[in-house]
């Protein structure tokens, strides 16, 4: 029997969910404690395979401090809709342990040259990863 995919819409909610708790720097069971569930519930959540009701929606925005409407990507047409690049990796950097920390100390630097050499750094490390992986293959 084949799985169900995640519908667009629960996957982007749920992702958002999952932004919001970080940058509130909320773990999953901590979230699941003020609202009422288990942190698998959460986890699931928030990689879309389950769907989040209105009113379990309407509890997770309050306790993350976001209206509901940010969930939904406010000021995108739909989830459908084409991203921009740049929002798209902001996005997942931040749905990645560590990318909410990341990016407030970065932001906090303000020599643009060592701004540059960090970036410079991270690209090199990204690259150097690819490689390795690739003779690994």
């Amino acid at each position: 029997m084949p799985t169900k995919k995640p519908k667009p819409t629960d996957v982007l909610v749920g992702q958002r969910v999952r932004m919001a708790r970080l940058m509130a720097n909320m773990s999953q069971t901590e979230l699941g404690e003020h609202i009422g569930i288990t942190f698998q519930q959460v986890q699931k959540y928030e990689k879309g395979g389950n769907r989040i009701s209105s009113s379990r929606l309407a509890q997770i925005s309050e306790v993350l401090g976001k209206p509901v409407s940010w969930f939904f990507n406010e000021g995108r047409a739909s989830p459908r809709a084409k991203t921009s690049g740049a929002a798209d990796v902001l996005q997942k950097m931040l749905t990645i342990r560590g990318g909410v920390a990341l990016a407030e100390a970065f932001t906090r630097i303000r020599s643009a040259a060592l701004r540059r050499h960090i970036i410079d750094l991270a690209k090199s490390i990204a690259d150097e990863t690819r490689s390795a992986r690739s003779r690994m293959a």
